[in-house]
């Protein structure tokens, strides 16, 4: 056995140094996160998800699946970055910052780091793929005018806007719903078809099926209508409505549609 091949061979389940962390935590075991950045710095460059379970000696069709779990909580974690040609990734650069985004009603936002660390400004531009509280990974490109740290968008970890609550309008052959919620600045495009029996100015929950892209605004379709304007509502879905003659900002009902470990419980 060469040199090279024995440094292989210590990447195994068996070998990993919090295998008896990971027993006590999973009935089957798998390579834990630190021993899965080993690799990926042993290595030295990207990896398919194929590569790293061969490296690991994985399988079995239920190991494979809590790979494939792990794997996403260690890219929803900000540990890794899943590239283009479907690469897991080092995030070893101290430049690259993880957190939630914070939206404005002007347009631009703001990136809340996990760390702690002041809030980064993100431009109109780099907002237009994000909704405000989704998580995602940005990387300091400088200082700006007001001495804040600007940040640029690398990778968008979790969306965590299914619905949004808003106004309905019909202009020039579009329909979109404009949000009452004052931290999401985009307007939903509704595809035709895709407002059922909604009017012009009534109050309706758009589900978005497709998510904003920095070439456009996100895409949905009307699930409810609430009513016209001035109408009052009690409690619905366990959200408590105000009278629609009043803001109402922040109401957005969407639920988290994150990637988790699922039921197998590996993160």
């Amino acid at each position: 056995m060469t040199s090279k091949s024995k440094k292989e061979a210590a990447f195994s389940i068996k070998k990993d140094p919090y295998l008896k962390r990971e027993a006590e935590k999973y009935e089957q075991p798998i390579a834990s996160r630190e021993h899965i950045l080993q690799l990926l710095e042993h290595r030295g460059k990207p990896l398919r998800r194929a590569d790293i379970a061969d490296a690991f000696s994985i399988s079995e069709e239920d190991q494979i699946e809590a790979l494939r779990r792990r794997l996403r909580a260690m890219e929803r974690d900000g540990q890794l970055l899943f590239n283009r040609a479907q690469q897991y990734c080092l995030v070893n650069n101290k430049d690259l910052i993880v957190g939630r985004v914070l939206g404005h009603p002007d347009g631009f936002g703001f990136l809340k780091p996990d760390d702690g660390s002041d809030d980064l400004f993100l431009t109109p531009r780099e907002m237009n793929p994000l909704l405000h509280n989704d998580r995602a990974m940005v990387r300091i490109v400088g200082i700006d005018r007001k001495g804040r740290r600007e940040g640029a968008v690398v990778e968008i970890l979790e969306r965590n806007t299914s619905q949004i609550v808003g106004r309905l309008y019909k202009e020039d052959g579009f329909t979109y719903v404009v949000p009452d919620q004052k931290n999401i600045a985009q307007t939903v495009l509704i595809l035709k078809g895709g407002a059922g029996k909604a009017k012009q100015g009534q109050i309706v929950v758009a589900e978005i099926t497709e998510q904003p892209t920095k070439q456009r605004q996100p895409i949905g379709r009307i699930i409810e209508v609430l009513g016209d304007h001035g109408a009052r509502y009690g409690n619905r879905n366990g959200v408590t409505l105000p009278c629609l003659a009043a803001s109402m900002a922040g109401r957005v009902t969407g639920r988290n549609q994150v990637v988790n470990a699922g039921s197998t419980g590996i993160g």
